[in-house]
């Protein structure tokens, strides 16, 4: 019986890692253009991160801390990484989970970043962490950490309920 548990327990922790490298998806800037576009009352909230950006890695505790609040709401949170594709499988797939991230996680993978950084926001230096919430109604982009109280902050003003 003790060696079917074992079996069963790693069966279901290969399955899991399996199933999450499956949601990892990688999009060119023209094919994450629409994340930006949306034209609803859904509030947006889109990080721009890195496992290795130090800042980042600090403030995902409280985006996911705020998307677990407003799940409910007309919300949506989008983490978009920005490692390289080759580190998917050895290095974000790891973090994801060590980390126990919930919100969606993309990886924006395009070489021609001087060109799609403009596109995203044109006071926007590249620098990470950046965040973009939006609706239809609505738009704010910033550059650097931000906490859970300047997150609720503004979607507290402008989300729709």
């Amino acid at each position: 019986m003790k060696n079917l548990k074992i079996i069963g327990t790693f069966f279901l922790f290969v399955a899991g890692l399996s199933l999450y490298s499956q949601q990892i998806k990688v999009f060119n800037y023209e094919e994450f253009k629409p994340f930006l576009e949306k034209q609803t009352d859904t509030t947006y909230v889109i990080n721009f991160w890195a496992t290795w950006c130090i800042p980042c890695v600090k403030e995902l505790p409280e985006f996911e801390e705020i998307n677990a609040e407003y799940k409910t709401e007309k919300f949506k949170m989008l983490l978009v990484s920005l490692d390289f594709k080759s580190q998917i499988q050895n290095s974000l797939i790891p973090f994801i989970n060590e980390k126990n991230l919930q919100a969606e996680v993309i990886v924006l993978s395009d070489p021609n970043s001087n060109v799609w950084i403009n596109k995203i926001n044109k006071s926007w230096s590249g620098a990470i962490p950046a965040t973009i919430i939006y609706n239809k109604d609505f738009y704010f982009f910033h550059e650097g950490s931000m906490t859970k109280k300047d997150l609720k902050k503004i979607l507290n003003k402008n989300i729709k309920r």
